[in-house]
């Protein structure tokens, strides 16, 4: 009830999530309805999958990866700069994390995309400007790094993932995920920019 109280849009997202997907893996043909279709959407068919493909997931260790990651940084984010704020940062970063995909495998059948991590991207990356300094772990690495030196080492992977990884895993959406986590945070909080700087002048200085 705490949680719900203090961070109601990140409690219903986590909750509502972990019910979807978990329901979706014994239900093949909630697939098909809610996964992003490139191809569909392109031709403005199934747009709402923009949205619903970030509340499946592919297993439940695509599942139990990204929760974790929402569970660490969410909650924490929305209590810092609001509920109404939290939610902008999480949807636009769900669906504009989509659109380059859209865009890229508009004219392939047989491509599809899952799972919340475009938005979970965004979270990352907004609360990467209020604590730069946080410690995160790169995997499989366990060295804890600062975050502001995790983040372009993240965006610089997920880039040559794009074009070079032969796995199954959208990195577009992480990359663009996380870069409109920054740029809509910047937009709707009021001297995140400030607030970043000084944080890097107080350690450095």
């Amino acid at each position: 009830m705490e949680y719900l109280q203090h961070t109601p849009v990140a409690s219903i997202i986590f909750v509502f999530t972990i019910i979807t997907s978990i329901y979706a893996f014994n239900d093949p043909g909630l697939f098909g309805k809610f996964m992003l279709h490139p191809y569909s959407v392109s031709r403005k068919h199934k747009i709402y999958t923009l949205l619903t493909s970030g509340l499946i997931h592919a297993d439940w260790m695509h599942l139990i990866f990204n929760m974790m990651t929402f569970f660490f940084f969410a909650f924490q984010l929305e209590a810092m700069i609001g509920s109404w704020q939290f939610a902008i940062v999480y949807f636009f970063g769900l669906i504009l994390s989509d659109i380059p995909s859209v865009i890229k495998h508009k004219n392939d059948m047989w491509y599809n995309s899952l799972g919340a991590s475009g938005a979970i991207s965004a979270v990352l990356f907004s609360y990467i400007l209020f604590q730069p300094f946080s410690s995160m772990i790169i995997f499989p690495l366990p060295i804890p790094i600062w975050a502001i030196i995790f983040g372009p080492l993240y965006l610089a992977y997920c880039v040559y993932a794009s074009k070079h990884s032969r796995d199954s895993i959208n990195h577009d959406a992480h990359f663009f995920g996380a870069l409109t986590g920054l740029i809509v945070t910047v937009l709707i909080v009021p001297g995140v920019i400030p607030h970043f700087l000084s944080q890097l002048l107080a350690k450095i200085g």
